[in-house]
């Protein structure tokens, strides 16, 4: 079904990811033999007409087969490790923007000396650490020709802290993750070769359910971060000499202030989004299953808070790329590689115009990842999470 495209309709609300997805797992079983619904081709059809469109005889279940079919945390453990999968690109490319904003703000770059982190010994912060030297590599502000500051905020310079924190985080995700994935999450076990049929719980979801509600946490820092240097850019009485807004006309025009409004909004709706799932059971099946992970809410409201993840950085990216058309010095190889992406979709902000669909087009780009791409073109493959 999977090879021939044949996607069974499933409903996004009724699992409560204890005695697996359940309800999910039953409507994706039902397609397999020919009963519920399919996508084939873009049409919605019968799950049997669907299966005869694409040449797949519908599965004549056997002993075992049914339960077999429906125990198991699957569905959370797919969709959340197709999200680690985006999420860290989008990790990535929140690097780059951070590198952009860090040379608009004219930042002392000390704090990422990859040393200072090895020092500490998070291997998140090593790594976002080297890939901001990376990324930053060939601008003026490496020389110490550039008058900086002693320190930064701390929006700034502990920039590789915190990515680098949500970094261990999806990595510790993805491991458990892979794990489950791999794993025999069925119940009961049968273990032919030693005759013995073996009850338990192997269908829990909380093994993913837990880490995934970090993960969805760390991105949501990682956009907390993201807001308070775009603050910085906006803020006259912090931004080192840009003018305010981002605009030459301030006091006439608004330039850039109402794009912190959207990044705002998004972010308190990931905050919203980032109470642990985990911790919610409600007990369900006459109190047999009296704990269960809810990890299919972990999965479904990880899914919003990267989509608002992509819209905040993409306004981050906007409005460096502005700051750096002010600035009159080299930028490092991959701000230049990341604005030029930047500015083949979105205009410098010469008067204001109205900014919703700059800000969607945004959006957009970040989810396609051609600014990561086009940035390791020009400075080489950035460290994963997953090293």
């Amino acid at each position: 079904m999977l090879n021939r495209g044949v996607t069974p309709v499933v409903c996004e609300k009724g699992s409560v990811g204890a005695c697996g997805d359940l309800s999910p797992m039953s409507q994706i079983a039902l397609a397999m033999i020919g009963e519920g619904e399919a996508f084939f081709e873009g049409g919605r059809y019968p799950a049997k007409e669907a299966l005869t469109k694409a040449g797949i005889a519908p599965v004549v279940l056997e002993a075992r087969d049914g339960l077999a079919t429906i125990n198991g945390s699957n569905v959370l453990s797919g969709m959340s490790y197709l999200w680690l999968y985006d999420a860290e690109r989008w990790i990535g490319q929140a690097e780059i923007a951070a590198a952009m904003t860090l040379e608009a703000l004219l930042a002392n770059m000390k704090p990422y000396d990859t040393r200072l982190h090895e020092l500490r010994g998070f291997r998140g912060a090593v790594k976002s650490a080297a890939n901001l030297r990376r990324i930053i590599e060939g601008s003026d502000l490496t020389t110490g020709k550039m008058k900086v500051k002693v320190q930064d905020a701390y929006s700034m310079r502990c920039t590789p802290q915190v990515i680098g924190a949500a970094r261990d985080a999806l990595r510790w995700a993805r491991e458990q993750c892979e794990t489950e994935l791999n794993g025999v999450g069925d119940n009961p076990i049968f273990l032919p070769d030693e005759d013995r049929v073996l009850t338990g719980a192997n269908f829990q979801g909380t093994p993913v359910s837990l880490p995934m509600d970090m993960a969805g946490t760390a991105v949501t820092m990682v956009c907390v971060l993201s807001e308070r240097r775009l603050n910085r850019l906006l803020n006259p009485a912090l931004s080192v000499g840009l003018p305010a807004f981002l605009t030459k006309g301030a006091g006439m025009f608004s330039g850039f202030m109402l794009s912190q409004y959207s990044a705002d909004m998004l972010i308190v709706e990931q905050r919203i989004n980032s109470a642990p799932a985990s911790i919610q059971s409600i007990p369900a099946a006459a109190d047999q299953e009296d704990f269960v992970s809810m990890g299919m809410n972990t999965a479904l409201k990880n899914n919003q808070i990267l989509k608002n993840a992509w819209g905040v950085l993409g306004i981050e990216f906007m409005a460096a790329a502005q700051a750096l058309d002010f600035r009159e010095f080299t930028p490092g190889k991959g701000c230049l590689a990341a604005r030029a992406v930047i500015r083949k979709h979105v205009a410098h902000l010469d008067e204001d115009r109205p900014l919703f669909r700059d800000h969607n087009t945004m959006m957009d780009l970040v989810k396609s990842c051609e600014i990561l791409e086009s940035v390791e073109g020009a400075v080489g493959r950035l460290r994963s999470s997953w090293e």
